[in-house]
């Protein structure tokens, strides 16, 4: 905390941290290094609440500072906390009066949009704080807009209604009605018996465009043939009944889609943010509605169930995701998207789980953004440098944007660099001799990496499994045409017996696959190999003279002399050759 930039001159700022130190040092010094704990920014809260003997407007500038710069911060880290948005703003009713009020309230419903209760409490605020009407109706519209279709937006609603109630404007509020009763939700009945009282005697004109009392006029006509003399009243009961009927239909209607939601929702038992997990039953209900609202086909209703899912799933990279993905599927959304992978990534998911960062780089990528999609790899490995699937990405981007040379070049820079500890390494030097190997068919370079680098990761299981992949899948044909044993995997199987020092059950899996091979693809004496290792791999240690998991291994052939001529020949066209002890231990020598 001591870095934040408190605003003001420097004998101000230095009043405020004064202010500060002197609240809670408990907690400020543990959220120095845990600004995740939210435990410790409610004590800091309750600390500043208490400066100057309770925080009032008679409060010293200082004191007030301190607790704005402590929301602030707070509602940074936690910007779905809709209560504490409200405590902000009657803090700042309180201290300074309904304008400053009025901007945490914007601030906050800018922050969690899909907050019914919070857009309930701004337009309460507005509606008590301001005497013209426009005003008030217009903020109402707008949290229609975001919240309208909640299935427990009820209580904006019902607050809506009953300001058009205090003002008299009957005509509004049958309107407002009129919208409701299409709704599905939770409180859906009630309204649709206030919308049909209304409709008795509300103006035929209220009750339907139009477009749509032409059609039902036209209907009756055909029905009657003698409609048109009776009088004017019976004329108008006719077009009120025909309706009725259709306004039962519309509840009707509604009262099926609520009760497909249901299951749903009764499942839903926090549906507001909180910095606790879920259980396993809380994320399953929430992809089951997913998939109903996406079956269902309303986008609108679709994007706005993902809105609600990731107020109570925002730390769950699965669900942004897949709302990335749904929404850069639907025509014409390509910016939408792109603001779900930012709001993801700047406010949510932290970089220590960087999937959903490299899916935001695939989508810039996608979209011609190739320097975007380059940035967030570069971003992503500032904080992580270790990252193996994010240096991988960034090295597959670079070879399909430049070509192969770029990728190794990525994965060079990575080698050289000494806080990249020896198993990640590992993993890049195989990612290497593979994009020799598959992106330039260059076979016997390939297998070099591999033998060369064999005394620096021999502790890498990843290594061992990538090597012994890599030969299994070379093509092996004998003279007479028959697939045989390959000297090359049993080459990578003696080395892993004479120089690796994984565990005895690493290697054990490793053995296996190469028993495997032997079973399937070797020749007519491969069985003799085949009991030799298996008797070794497998005897009780109590009988054996030695397993070969644990000592080196005299049967399986030793590198053949012209991979390991070839392997010493171009170790300096691929390494510099590391002297100093120093140096070797921190693993391979540098690419040139």
């Amino acid at each position: 905390m001591s870095s934040y930039n408190y605003g003001g001159t420097d004998e101000e700022n230095a009043e405020i941290r004064m202010a500060s130190l002197e609240l809670a040092c408990f907690a400020l010094s543990p959220l120095d290094a845990d600004q995740d704990n939210f435990e410790l920014w409610e004590k800091l809260l309750y600390a500043c609440e208490a400066l100057d003997g309770g925080l009032s407007r008679n409060s010293s500038p200082q004191a007030i500072a301190t607790m704005r710069n402590t929301y602030d911060r707070m509602l940074l880290k936690f910007p779905l906390l809709f209560g504490y948005w409200k405590k902000y703003a009657d803090f700042e009713f309180n201290i300074s009066g309904p304008e400053a009020a009025e901007m945490v309230y914007e601030r906050g419903c800018a922050s969690i949009t899909n907050s019914v209760d919070l857009w309930t409490q701004h337009c309460t605020f507005k509606l008590e704080t301001t005497h013209e009407p426009q005003p008030v109706r217009e903020l109402f519209e707008r949290a229609a807009e975001h919240v309208g279709l909640d299935f427990l937006a009820h209580p904006l609603w019902d607050k809506y209604l009953e300001y058009e109630d205090r003002l008299e404007a009957t005509e509004n509020i049958f309107a407002i009605l009129k919208r409701i009763i299409q709704i599905p939700m939770h409180q859906y009945a009630r309204y649709y018996e206030r919308y049909r009282q209304l409709a008795q005697i509300r103006p035929i004109t209220e009750l339907a465009p139009e477009d749509v009392l032409s059609r039902v006029q036209a209907e009756l006509q055909a029905e009657d043939p003698q409609l048109n003399s009776k009088s004017k009243f019976e004329i108008e009961a006719a077009i009120r009944a025909k309706m009725d009927i259709l306004s039962y239909e519309t509840f009707t209607k509604t009262q099926e889609e609520t009760n497909k939601r249901w299951a749903f929702e009764s499942e839903i038992k926090r549906p507001y943010f909180h910095v606790t997990m879920l259980d396993h039953s809380q994320l399953a209900n929430w992809r089951k509605y997913l998939d109903f609202e996406e079956a269902s086909g309303d986008s609108a209703r679709v994007a706005f169930l993902y809105e609600r899912c990731l107020v109570t799933c925002a730390y769950y990279d699965e669900f942004w995701l897949r709302y990335g993905r749904w929404m850069s599927a639907q025509p014409g959304k390509d910016e939408d998207a792109r603001i779900i992978y930012l709001r993801a990534a700047t406010l949510f998911v932290p970089v220590s789980r960087p999937a959903i960062r490299l899916q935001f780089a695939y989508f810039e990528e996608s979209c011609g953004r190739v320097d975007i999609a380059r940035a967030l790899h570069e971003a992503v490995l500032d904080t992580l440098p270790s990252s193996v699937e994010t240096i991988v990405s960034l090295a597959s981007l670079e070879r399909r944007q430049v070509g192969v040379e770029a990728a190794i070049d990525v994965l060079k820079k990575k080698l050289d660099e000494p806080e990249i500890d020896l198993f990640v390494k590992a993993v890049l030097v195989a990612e290497w001799a593979y994009l020799l190997w598959m992106a330039k068919g260059l076979v016997d370079d390939a297998r070099t990496v591999f033998v060369s680098n064999v005394e620096y990761y021999a502790d890498s299981r990843q290594f061992w499994s990538k090597w012994l992949e890599f030969e299994l899948a070379q093509p092996v044909i004998t003279e007479a045409g028959a697939a045989a044993p390959s000297d090359r995997v049993g080459n990578v199987i003696a080395e892993l017996g004479s120089r690796s020092r994984l565990s005895s059950a690493v290697k054990k899996e490793l053995y296996e696959v190469y028993l495997a091979y032997l079973q399937q693809r070797g020749g007519k004496d491969s069985m003799k190999k085949y009991i030799e290792i298996d008797r070794e791999v497998f005897l009780p240690s109590s009988i054996s003279n030695g397993s070969k998991l644990d000592r080196k291994d005299e049967h399986l052939p030793s590198l053949d002399a012209a991979t390991q001529q070839k392997a010493e020949g171009r170790y300096q066209s691929f390494y510099e050759v590391y002297t100093e002890p120093d140096r070797v231990a921190q693993g391979p020598a540098s690419f040139n």
